[in-house]
C-alpha cells in the first residue's frame, strides 16, 4: 500500500490469503503471523496516529475516524501529542479496520478510489446501510468483510 503523508505502512505477503500482517510507525514495527501474536500487538497497544492512517485510507476526516472509535477530538489531540498508545479495545478495532481496508483494496484490484466509493454507497446486503457506517463494531466489520467475500467470489445474492 502506498504511504501517503502518514508514517504507518501496511504490508502483506500474498494478494489473496495474507500470511503476515504488519504496519510500521516511526521506528516501531507491528507484525503478526498468527492470532497469538495479534493478541500481543493488541495488548501492547498501537499509536494514536493509526487513526490518521484510517482516515486517509477511508477518505474521511479525522473527526469521522474518531466517531468510529467513539473518541472525542480533545482526547485524540492530547494523546497524539503525548505519543500515547490506544487502549486494547480501540487497538483491536483499528487492526480489524486496517485488515478490512487491505482486503477491500485486494477485492477491488488495488483501486483505492473504487473501494472508497463502495464503502460510501448503501448496500442491499447490509440492510441498505453503507459499509462505512458499520465499521464501529466488530460485528459490523465482519458483515462488511462477508459482503467483500461475496464480491470476490461472484456471489451477489
Amino acid at each position: 500500500m502506498e504511504k501517503k503523508n502518514c508514517p504507518i505502512k501496511v504490508e502483506a505477503e500474498s494478494p489473496y490469503r495474507v500470511k503476515e500482517r504488519a504496519f510500521e510507525y516511526a521506528d516501531k514495527s507491528y507484525r503478526w503471523t498468527n492470532n497469538m501474536e495479534r493478541i500481543r500487538v493488541i495488548r501492547e497497544g498501537i499509536p494514536f496516529e493509526s487513526l490518521d492512517f484510517i482516515s486517509s485510507q477511508l477518505n474521511v476526516s479525522v473527526k469521522a475516524a474518531l466517531a468510529i472509535v467513539g473518541m472525542p477530538q480533545t482526547t485524540y489531540n492530547k494523546k497524539k501529542n503525548e505519543h500515547s498508545l490506544l487502549d486494547q479495545r480501540n487497538s483491536e478495532l483499528i487492526l480489524l479496520i486496517i485488515e478490512l481496508i487491505q482486503y477491500g483494496q485486494e477485492v477491488f484490484n488495488q483501486e483505492k478510489e473504487k473501494f472508497q466509493r463502495w464503502l460510501k454507497k448503501p448496500n442491499i446486503s447490509l440492510g441498505g446501510q453503507t459499509p462505512e457506517s458499520l465499521l464501529d463494531t466488530t460485528t459490523g466489520i465482519e458483515e462488511v468483510r462477508n459482503c467483500l467475500n461475496r464480491i470476490e467470489y461472484g456471489i451477489f445474492a
